[in-house]
């Protein structure tokens, strides 16, 4: 069985991994390691008219879990640094936006929060389902706790934010404004948690997210899509940061990460521009953009740079050259791929079961195929019973949807051509054929 965990659509004009001094905030989340905590624990509380609970999973993947935390709790002191830095993290994501956006919860309406801990074994993820926001521990080889970094944990309550206003689309340019508004308001807390301006951020997202040992500054760059890392296990960070370098794919939800970085870098530049602090600048402009009823499920990225220029006053220009930085010309219709855009590999060749694991939050994939003359007797009784007529495979629905954040697994068996499922949406037969097929790469156990 030959299996591959590599980052794919690897721009070759990407620079390497430049070396840098760690700042304030790398700093101190590695001084922290050795006492299992991290420095978002002094945080403000949330709003009173805002609950929250979280929960444990106990590694497994039903949700909620068993209520281990709620508003109101004193803390930290649970003796679960996980427990305790999603419940500061939510306090602090909750207050950024009532008190800076003046918005009560993700609905505007104070609706309690949800959270889930310790989900899955060595899950390598943190999603929101729509009703929860979901965080793995990591691997401990590549990846840490998804709730270490509280900028990861306001990317996933900002998922919730869009689902309530703008609804947009999980796939194509809606899926990566989605996204790139996750990453937008998730630098804006960490930013308000250090104290810093625009100008002075570094604007990392996922700072601490990695082990030690990995090659990587964080998971992505919002001044430099595409250099957060530069890994032998993970590869280039394979984001882009201009239109001329759009990537189609139908892998991740249409290229939802990858693309992401291109707004991810005008909302930078309009940020860094306007001056003062993100939220209270740029932030604002992004914020009333989304709410703005022009803005809805199908959103482009032309039409929502259109919506941001309308929302920012006397900064119209400085939007505007923002966009234009990244070749998206607000009026002219220009936020479509290039002529000829980089495309995905092909698909599996004959008589080989391929599986795909794309999206997640940290947007990479994984890749495992097994030659059907090398599959033993229960792994060819598994891919007829998924790939058959009347198998899980041909029951599925012809447009599945995908969920922020989670990951989307792509089948491909012998001749027949992919066929995409959420992670969500999986059958307990095609559970078991990707982790077969993937391995390490595969979908937790329940």
């Amino acid at each position: 069985m030959h299996i591959s965990r590599a980052c794919t659509f690897i721009p070759p004009w990407l620079l390497e991994r430049l070396g840098r001094d760690p700042d304030v905030l790398g700093e101190a989340v590695r001084r922290s390691r050795s006492a299992g905590v991290v420095p978002w624990l002094d945080l403000p509380d949330a709003p009173a008219a805002t609950a929250w609970t979280v929960h444990d999973a106990q590694q497994g993947t039903r949700l909620p879990g068993l209520p281990v935390r709620s508003a109101g709790d004193p803390g930290p002191g649970s003796a679960d640094p996980a427990v305790d830095e999603a419940a500061a993290g939510i306090a602090a994501t909750l207050a950024m936006w009532h008190d800076g956006l003046g918005r009560s919860s993700y609905d505007d309406a104070g609706a309690k929060v949800l959270l889930t801990v310790h989900y899955g074994v060595d899950y390598d993820n943190a999603f929101w389902d729509g009703s929860h926001l979901v965080f793995g521990d990591g691997d401990g080889e590549v990846f840490e706790r998804f709730t270490r970094p509280a900028d990861v944990l306001a990317h996933e309550f900002t998922h919730a934010v869009v689902e309530h206003t703008a609804g947009l689309v999980y796939r194509g340019q809606p899926g990566a404004l989605n996204e790139s508004l996750s990453d937008v308001f998730a630098a804006c807390l960490k930013q308000q948690v250090l104290g810093q301006d625009a100008a002075e951020a570094d604007w990392l997202i996922g700072e601490g997210i990695f082990a030690a040992g990995v090659r990587a500054r964080a998971l992505r760059d919002m001044a430099a899509p595409g250099t957060a890392f530069d890994d032998p296990r993970l590869g280039s960070d394979p984001q882009v940061g201009h239109m001329d370098d759009f990537v189609v794919t139908a892998s991740d939800n249409g290229g939802v990460h990858l693309n992401s970085g291109i707004p991810n870098r005008a909302f930078h530049l309009a940020a860094v521009a306007i001056g003062g602090s993100a939220l209270g600048g740029a932030g604002r402009i992004w914020y009333d953009a989304l709410v703005d009823a022009e803005v809805g499920p199908t959103t482009d990225f032309a039409r929502f740079a259109a919506a941001t220029v309308a929302a920012a006053g006397a900064h119209a220009a400085t939007v505007r050259d923002a966009w234009a930085e990244v070749g998206v010309e607000v009026g002219t219709g220009r936020a479509a791929p290039p002529a000829t855009p980089r495309t995905e590999q092909g698909l599996a060749e004959p008589e080989v079961v391929r599986v795909t694991r794309s999206g997640g939050f940290a947007g990479l994939v994984s890749v495992g195929e097994v030659p059907l003359a090398e599959a033993d007797d229960d792994l060819r009784s598994l891919v007829d019973r998924c790939g058959r007529d009347d198998g899980d495979l041909a029951r599925l629905p012809g447009t599945p949807q995908g969920a922020p954040d989670r990951y989307v697994y792509t089948f491909e068996v012998g001749t027949g051509g992919p066929v995409e499922v959420p992670e969500q949406d999986l059958t307990d037969d095609l559970r078991e054929l990707a982790r077969r097929v993937l391995g390490p790469g595969g979908p937790p156990q329940g």
